[in-house]
């Protein structure tokens, strides 16, 4: 799935490591790493919740990229 995000780039904006990412969202560092390296897709709910963290919209962390076979 073509789900891009920003996390990375969020998480440093405020400073803090995976490690307090993840205590903070109620996940593990692996979690967030994993979503970070592109291999995992959070639920919408801890998508919403990472994006509460950051004090942003989800769509500033997240974001979908539709194949352009599909469109087709």
């Amino acid at each position: 799935m073509p789900l891009v995000n920003h996390l990375k780039e969020q998480r440093a904006r405020l400073g803090i490591n995976q490690a307090q990412m993840g205590k903070l969202a109620g996940v593990s560092r692996q979690t967030i790493s994993l979503i970070e390296r592109g291999d995992y897709s959070p639920s919408v709910t801890l998508a919403l919740k990472l994006a509460q963290i950051c004090q942003v919209q989800v769509e500033d962390i997240f974001s979908y990229l539709e194949d352009e076979d599909e469109e087709r």
